[in-house]
């Protein structure tokens, strides 16, 4: 989402207010700014909601098997609670960060946070499933509105360089400290009954609506013009049916007529609204961002980052849980310490980002994905040693995640000019909603197929077809990294020969 520059390469775009130019170096305003009471309460305010959208998912994961048992639902049906949250967070995230951009961001984040509150109440009260599964949709809704939403209202309340690398740092931190909670807490709040797990979050909700209200500063809307609402209605159809079509391809059959039918009608909408945003006056979203190298590498490696491990963690959770006979709160403790890592690793990495660039930290992300991944592969056999084997990969993916969640939505929002960031933030969640939601289709398909293939679902052999996948997203994620760090460096080898 913007024009990227390193000490070895510079990219230039136009000089319109719409276009954003990095400089070669952070301005020095960026060590100047003051962190105040109130903007250590802004952040506090922005970290307590991603921390609820981790610490949601992950506690809801924990319970499906006790509200399957309960409210007498089929697997399929127990699969729509996840996915109904994927469907509206990936299929509206890029019309959630346009709109703050069009409408103001404090107002569509307090607004949105407040829905998300009503929501988890009634989803912890109801005793339908379908109902339930709407709860869940419209929780998902309005994530597409905050998760963008906050991570703009950070980056243009923090100076981009060192003050905006260390805001993202303690972001990443309280993100990955909710996934991991909730871990912990869905196994313990689910011995107690599984409505605990949506009720938890209402309160902490309540509270960070309440600071938002009188932390937040006021601001007006950063993009002026008029509204594009063909763009608008043909972007949020197409990317809903794209993110339905996904997530149930894997349960109807990716040949399936329904299924094909939806990826043409999809594609088609998608279509229309790329052709739309190039002849409106006032677009939603200006399609020369995607023209920028870094942009581009920023949004396929937040793929690579959220496709393999959110994939990878589903595998290990149904292998230790119905294959090993574990109960829910020891494998939340099994997986826990990529979690912990993450969390007392990422507030450095602001410092690293300062030191080395974002670039060289994703790449080290992509690396250390991928040596779990290889490591793992190697290692295994059909039953997994969990010191030799799960625990060591857990903690290269926790390290990979902590080096590579900062940096990449760094990357992503650096140098976008303020009307524009918004919809930076909402391209990055989009591709990772949606990259995770492609690789954890074809991984559930995968280890389908897996569990007919004589193993009997005994032993891990099910799962490999499923690791071969995830392992191979994240070596295209650090080829797509590695390969213009060698340009670069081929290049100014050259120079300096001809010097």
């Amino acid at each position: 989402m913007h024009v990227h520059v390193t000490s070895s390469a510079v990219t230039i775009t136009d000089t319109s207010p719409a276009s954003a130019v990095r400089s070669p170096t952070p301005p020095p305003a960026a060590d100047e700014q003051k962190w105040t009471p109130r903007l250590w309460g802004v952040l506090a305010v922005l970290c307590a909601v991603l921390f609820l959208d981790g610490l949601d998912v992950s506690m809801v994961g924990v319970a499906l098997p006790s509200i399957g048992t309960e409210l007498g639902l089929s697997t399929t049906s127990l699969q729509w609670i996840v996915n109904g949250y994927v469907l509206g967070y990936g299929g509206l995230l890029l019309l959630g960060g346009r709109t703050a951009d069009l409408l103001g961001r404090r107002r569509v984040f307090l607004i949105a946070l407040a829905v998300f509150a009503v929501a988890s109440l009634i989803g912890g009260l109801v005793d339908n499933g379908p109902l339930l599964i709407a709860t869940r949709f419209v929780k998902g809704l309005a994530a597409a509105f905050t998760a963008p939403t906050a991570l703009s209202i950070l980056t243009t309340t923090f100076r981009e360089g060192p003050a905006r690398n260390r805001a993202l740092s303690v972001f990443s931190v309280f993100g990955a400290s909710g996934y991991s909670s909730g871990l912990i807490l869905g196994g313990l709040l689910t011995s107690f009954g599984w409505r605990w797990t949506f009720l938890t979050p209402v309160p902490l909700a309540i509270l960070a609506l309440i600071a938002g209200i009188a932390l937040i500063p006021k601001d007006r809307p950063a993009a002026g013009g008029g509204h594009d609402l063909l763009g608008a209605a043909t972007l949020t159809s197409g990317m809903l049916l794209a993110v339905y079509t996904v997530v149930s391809a894997p349960a109807r059959g990716w040949l399936d007529p329904v299924t094909l039918g939806s990826v043409a009608l999809a594609v088609a909408l998608l279509a229309a609204f790329v052709i739309t945003e190039n002849r409106v006056k006032h677009p939603l979203i200006r399609l020369g961002i995607l023209r920028i190298g870094t942009i581009v590498r920023a949004n396929l490696s937040i793929v690579a980052l959220f496709g393999s491990y959110l994939s990878f963690q589903f595998m290990m959770t149904l292998y230790l849980q119905d294959v090993l006979g574990w109960s829910p709160l020891k494998m939340a403790l099994g997986l826990l310490p990529a979690g912990l890592l993450v969390a007392f690793g990422s507030p450095f990495v602001g410092r690293l980002i300062d030191r080395y660039g974002t670039p060289r930290l994703i790449l080290a992300s992509m690396l250390s994905l991928s040596l779990g991944y290889v490591w793992f592969l190697a290692t295994a056999g059909n039953t997994p040693n969990y010191a030799f084997t799960i625990l060591p990969t857990m903690l290269l993916l926790g390290g990979g995640f902590a080096f590579g969640f900062s940096s990449i939505m760094g990357q992503a929002t650096e140098g976008i000019h303020d009307d524009e960031q918004g919809l930076a933030s909402g391209l990055v969640n989009t591709s990772g909603q949606v990259g995770a939601a492609l690789v954890l289709a074809g991984v559930t398909a995968l280890v389908a197929g897996g569990s007919h293939t004589g193993t009997g679902g005994t032993d891990f052999g099910q799962f490999f077809p499923g690791v071969n996948l995830v392992t191979g997203v994240a070596v295209v994620g650090l080829a797509l990294n590695i390969i213009p760090l060698l340009t670069r460096y081929r290049a100014k080898h050259a120079l300096a020969s001809d010097a």
